[in-house]
């Protein structure tokens, strides 16, 4: 099956700034907008929204792998070889009285197919001056651009903004913009506007802290130098918000040795993903995908060398 961007999707579109809207489904459908779901764990209540979804240029997705190893993989599930248009999944944590987002979507400047984040909230009564807490994994543009509002001004003014130590820091240092690659600078100037307009906002986090409580900080760096997964406690159960430690609920589980194209370290990348399932499969640990089909939460099951997501 092929997407109806055809073969014209380029890494090098994708990363200079998006590309239109499809208005299209994972399966040629006719996308519907996505419901909210919600989780209990103990006293704590968790609800997924959509952002929306991306269009990601399978050269992008999967740079190292050939079109035949692709078609093998991805065509048994009846998914596209040319791209793959995941979905964005922002989740909200309801707890005493707090209320806490993992991540903030990508604003109105990343792609058209995203961003809705704020709209969804607002279906549901959530003003932004109700946030009391925005935890992020890290600084890609569909997880970080979406904490300003059209004007550039904060759109959280109330919240606490957590961001993990080692993200602020790569993100900030002087020579992270001369060294990425001339299609990914877009990325380091939109988070250093970001972080910088946020600034008084911010508190630190650091690998194994309790962020807040019931909220564990777990290093799964790789993807970008900083990237924080987070475990959710409970009435003695578990979740956790993985970001994009795991990026897909097909590619991630039954290749998880196969590099990823939007790892900034692809080999920590393949390293972290490993262990991270190989953890959650042992703990039997629910985990939320924020590229997973929406509302991207399920477990992680053994499929003989590798795994299998089981959503739900």
């Amino acid at each position: 099956m092929t997407g109806p961007q055809g073969k014209d999707l380029t890494r090098r579109k994708f990363l200079a700034g998006g590309l239109a809207a499809t208005g299209m489904g994972l399966f040629g459908l006719p996308r519907r907008a996505a419901a909210e779901t919600t989780l209990s764990l103990g006293e704590h209540e968790i609800t997924v929204f959509s952002d929306g979804h991306l269009t990601l240029p399978m050269n992008f997705v999967l740079p190292e792998q050939s079109d035949a190893e692709i078609a093998a993989l991805l065509e048994p599930h009846g998914l596209a070889t040319d791209a793959l248009r995941p979905d964005c999944n922002i989740t909200l944590l309801r707890t005493g009285d707090r209320l806490v987002l993992f991540d903030v979507g990508s604003g109105a400047n990343f792609q058209p197919t995203a961003g809705e984040l704020p709209a969804r909230l607002e279906e549901a009564g959530i003003a932004p001056s109700d946030i009391t807490d925005v935890v992020l994994t890290h600084g890609h543009p569909d997880h970080l651009w979406g904490i300003l509002d059209d004007f550039d001004d904060p759109l959280y003014p109330e919240a606490s903004i957590w961001v993990p130590q080692a993200e602020w820091d790569y993100w900030l240092a002087d020579d992270t913009l001369a060294n990425m690659p001339e299609e990914r600078k877009s990325f380091v100037v939109g988070a250093q506007g970001r972080f910088e307009a946020i600034a008084d906002q911010v508190s630190m986090i650091r690998p194994g802290q309790e962020v807040l409580p019931g909220v564990e900080a777990v290093d799964t760096s790789g993807h970008t130098p900083g990237h924080m997964s987070y475990v959710l406690h409970g009435g003695g159960d578990s979740v956790m918000v993985v970001g994009d430690a795991i990026t897909n609920a097909i590619i991630s589980f039954e290749k998880p040795d196969w590099p990823s194209g939007s790892d900034q370290d692809r080999d920590k990348g393949i390293a972290t993903r490993k262990a991270l399932l190989d953890r959650l499969a042992n703990d039997h640990t629910r985990l939320i995908g924020f590229h997973f089909p929406h509302p991207g939460n399920g477990r992680v099951d053994r499929a003989g060398g590798a795994y299998r997501f089981v959503a739900g």
